[in-house]
């Protein structure tokens, strides 16, 4: 009898790398059955992420214990999984009026990799650990790694980095997680999102589901800062056009007060919406509202009351 060799295993565990059957002639699709093809596999993402909503919990009081104690919310990835990191990381000074060394984005690569692919970055396990250095990470931070397949080398070995230097570490990943980082991570987010509509192309499914996963992070961590008064972005600084307006309008909805009343308390509190909803709300001035709000510890409701109900349409 013949000895016939094996096949060749070309089959690869990782979720993120396996074929969907659901799109495997989506290459001779219309146009309208690709949307429909892809929006068919988004539409349970959202039900993916949910599943590991006790896990990102978990993940936001470690935030939240960090920056109380001082310390940083730092996000490691190569890829897509980067620069989503990077996106969420900047959009918070904005968004709440912290400083950019609050919650920062590390992407293999460097920046330049964030508008030109660094793919290769990925394999250097010796930068994954120098970029832990060089961010400065200290055992006061929480870092998250972020690798939709799991296994991505730089980001395993900026997370052991952050281990050895007593850093709080996070997983985010759809794909089952290493071993070693199972056994190690403080939490693993793990939205297991399936097989992607072009096998392995992670920015589809996985980097919506990541998104997700960073929103809720990053939020969460920042509401229960007392960055949010009701649902309102009170923490903002009116720094631009877009956002005069915006502070403007939550000054004049939660006070009551006119357009140029509450233009006129803004200034008066040099920008800070949340100090000029105080001043006019206990009419008081800047430095007593600011007084207050310190000792509340930045939150709003406990000196003002309720915020005004949702009108609805």
């Amino acid at each position: 009898m013949t000895n016939r060799p094996s096949p060749p295993d070309f089959h690869d565990p990782r979720a993120t790398e396996q074929r969907n059957p659901r799109s495997e002639r989506v290459d001779v699709a219309s146009s309208l059955e690709i949307v429909d093809i892809m929006n068919a596999e988004d539409a349970a993402i959202a039900g993916v992420v949910r599943g590991e909503r006790e896990h990102i919990a978990r993940a936001i009081d470690l935030v939240v214990a960090a920056f109380k104690g001082g310390g940083r919310l730092v996000y490691v990835g190569a890829g897509t999984s980067g620069r989503l990191g990077v996106l969420d990381a900047s959009e918070c000074p904005p968004t709440f009026s912290v400083p950019p060394t609050m919650v920062v984005g590390v992407i293999a690569g460097g920046y330049g990799a964030l508008v030109k692919s660094a793919e290769g970055a990925e394999d250097d396990i010796n930068a994954g650990m120098a970029a832990v250095d060089t961010a400065g990470v200290t055992k006061l931070d929480v870092v998250v790694g972020i690798a939709a397949s799991g296994t991505t080398p730089y980001v395993r070995a900026a997370l052991g980095r952050a281990q050895t230097i007593g850093a709080r570490t996070v997983l985010v990943t759809c794909s089952a997680p290493p071993k070693v980082l199972a056994d190690t991570c403080d939490v693993i987010i793990n939205p297991v999102t399936g097989p992607e509509v072009i096998t392995g192309s992670t920015r589809l499914k996985a980097g919506t589901a990541t998104k997700l996963v960073l929103n809720s992070l990053s939020t969460g961590a920042m509401i229960r800062l007392g960055k949010v008064y009701g649902n309102l972005m009170v923490d903002l600084m009116a720094l631009s056009s877009k956002l005069h307006d915006r502070g403007e309008r939550i000054v004049m909805e939660v006070g009551g007060v006119s357009r140029d009343e509450a233009r006129g308390a803004i200034g008066q509190a040099g920008g800070s919406v949340k100090v000029a909803i105080v001043m006019v709300r206990r009419k008081i001035g800047a430095d007593a509202a600011r007084k207050l709000l310190n000792e509340a510890g930045g939150f709003v409701r406990p000196v003002v009351g309720d915020p005004p109900a949702v009108t609805r349409a």
